[in-house]
């Protein structure tokens, strides 16, 4: 399956995190994680990049801010995650 870059921010212990992979993996979409719990300032970087606070887990489709968890669910619900996945490949 051919898609966009996507980056998976997340903090270990967290269920919503885990709950991201799952939601991820069972749509057969591949992700790499970046896993905050190590270094707390990445969340502080990211949220300077898109702008607003930002809590994990947080999704990033090829560089651009998608959202958390609820954002992703309701995407996939109306058929635009798939769009925003491969669109422009």
């Amino acid at each position: 399956m051919y898609q966009r870059d996507v980056l998976l921010y997340t903090r270990s212990h967290s269920l919503n995190s885990w709950r991201a992979k799952r939601f991820l993996r069972r749509l057969g979409y591949h992700f790499d994680i970046v896993d905050t719990g190590r270094d707390p300032k990445m969340l502080v970087e990211l949220s300077k990049a898109v702008q607003h606070k930002v809590s994990v887990p947080y999704i990033l489709v090829s560089e651009r801010p998608v959202g958390g968890l609820g954002i992703v669910r309701r995407l996939a619900r109306a058929g635009q995650l798939e769009h925003l996945m491969r669109e422009h490949l």
